[in-house]
């Protein structure tokens, strides 16, 4: 793979004085374009040290507006980057619509690295490159133009780049001992890079290798790269790049028995009630001051049918908790930031740190509910949602988070009594909405988007819990007694 970047090519000075206003203005036209689309760019910058990639991140800062592009140079990992999972760094710093997001350092670099100084073995480095064939499949899938770019050194030209770095004194600071340390590792991280970028070179997202020999060569193909990658996406209409073939619809489960097979007369006495209360509400506490909890994070997903009962269910959770632990999060409907990045962005940003409790009031799984039913994304949309939240909550169980998903069920007769006590009640009032009336005429779809949502979504690692919740207090033990065995399990 890295043989034609090793041919010695080269531009000279008169060439590349030529072409360089001409590209610069094409790269300045493509970006104002930009800004006008319906997607963001996202350019990986990688490969051999001495190579050239600061110098041609700086050169693409230099030829088009800096103030539309984010430079990301992700080095090690923070304090506050390590307790969570590996791509939340990443997720983070997705540029929006409309912008350009260089990564110097970006999702490849760890698992390459840890692979070559021998920290995972072969099946852990095909798993990571698996995960990152996901993760930027999830993105194009959203829209994104992802542009990646190896710079490639033969070995004797990266010997000869570090040297001559190393002996210019403006330039020696470049040169770490960890560059020289790496160099020894040459030949390893050959093979061990080739391996990667030809498992994750895909359609969507190809590889381009680039020789980084000749400052001059390397940027104008780099440049030029951009350019085309650019163009093609911007030059064909709009509506033409929204168009997705419609999946076959999911068939219906028979009968829908996984709801409506569920025993909603299911109640708890008062007194055993605020017995079972008081004991699930201290075990709860004792477990989170647990000196194993700061090895871990939970966190417990919240939806269900309209006036459920899930608010009550989360204060009798929070109420057990040190209010520095844990987050409640309410989701309503994503704001314009919230709408210029990938779906599952808005999530990400929100996971908590080791030690802490966060608490989803609606979640993620909107897109396979709400969204599906209102229209308010393509089936292409809902239908690839179940797979890439999986693989989301894969990603947290990695990282030692447990997840507790509730959905709890009241028949279509107690909603309509709950939904008329609100509108009767003063202080409950604000609870009902005439957008609860519209959902409520479409019972029977969600329904049927309820059961396909969990039969997809769920895995041993993240199961869904049914909560009875016609009789609200014992679905809020139901509640407590679940989250306590999960953390149990964990702990």
């Amino acid at each position: 793979m890295f043989e034609s970047a090793e041919l010695g090519h080269r531009i000279d000075k008169e060439r590349y004085r030529k072409d360089v206003p001409e590209l610069r203005e094409a790269l300045l036209n493509a970006q104002i374009d930009l800004q006008e689309a319906d997607f963001p760019v996202i350019i990986i910058i990688a490969g051999v040290d001495g190579a050239g990639k600061g110098e041609t991140v700086n050169i693409l800062n230099e030829w088009m507006d800096p103030r539309h592009i984010q430079t990301n140079a992700l080095d090690a990992p923070t304090e506050e980057e390590f307790e969570r999972p590996r791509m939340w760094r990443f997720w983070r710093t997705l540029p929006p619509k409309g912008k350009i997001g260089i990564y110097f350092g970006s999702w490849y670099s760890a698992p390459i690295v840890d692979h070559v100084i021998g920290n995972t073995k072969n099946a852990e480095l095909d798993q990571s490159m698996e995960r990152i064939i996901r993760f930027e499949k999830m993105l194009t899938d959203e829209g994104a133009l992802i542009l990646k770019f190896w710079f490639h050194l033969s070995k004797d030209e990266q010997h000869k780049r570090l040297k001559s770095l190393e002996k210019d004194p403006h330039t020696r600071w470049r040169v770490t001992s960890q560059d020289w340390s790496n160099f020894k590792l040459y030949d390893r991280f050959r093979k061990v890079s080739e391996h990667a970028l030809r498992q994750t070179s895909t359609s969507e997202a190809p590889w381009t290798i680039v020789e980084g020999t000749d400052p001059r060569y390397r940027s104008l193909t780099v440049g030029k790269a951009v350019l085309q990658g650019l163009r093609a996406r911007l030059d064909v209409p709009r509506e033409q790049r929204q168009l997705m073939a419609v999946p076959p619809q999911i068939p219906a489960i028979d009968d829908l028995l996984l709801i409506r097979s569920l025993d909603l007369t299911k109640s708890i006495s008062r007194e055993k009630y605020e017995e079972e209360l008081t004991e699930y509400q201290r075990k709860l506490a004792l477990l989170t001051r647990h000196d194993n909890f700061r090895k871990i994070s939970v966190i417990a997903v919240f939806e269900g049918n309209d006036a459920a009962g899930k608010g009550g269910s989360i204060r009798r959770i929070t109420s057990a908790l040190d209010a520095r632990q844990y987050r409640v999060m309410p989701v309503a409907a994503p704001t314009e930031d919230e709408r210029a990045q990938p779906y599952l962005w808005r999530f990400w940003r929100h996971l908590p740190r080791k030690a802490r409790f966060a608490v989803f009031d609606r979640s993620w799984y909107g897109r396979v509910l709400v969204e599906r039913i209102e229209g308010y994304c393509a089936p292409g949309d809902w239908m690839r949602a179940y797979s890439e939240i999986n693989d989301f909550e894969e990603q947290l169980v990695r990282n030692r988070t447990v997840i507790v998903k509730f959905w709890l069920t009241i028949s279509k007769e107690e909603q309509l009594r709950r939904f008329e006590e609100r509108e009767k009640t003063g202080f409950k009032r604000f609870k009902i909405t005439a957008e609860d009336w519209r959902n409520r005429e479409k019972w029977e779809q969600y329904e049927l988007a309820i059961c396909d949502m969990i039969d997809r979504t769920s895995t041993e690692i993240a199961p869904w819990t049914l909560v009875e919740a016609n009789d609200k207090h014992y679905a809020r033990i139901k509640v407590l007694k679940t989250i306590c065995k999960a953390i149990e399990r964990a702990l």
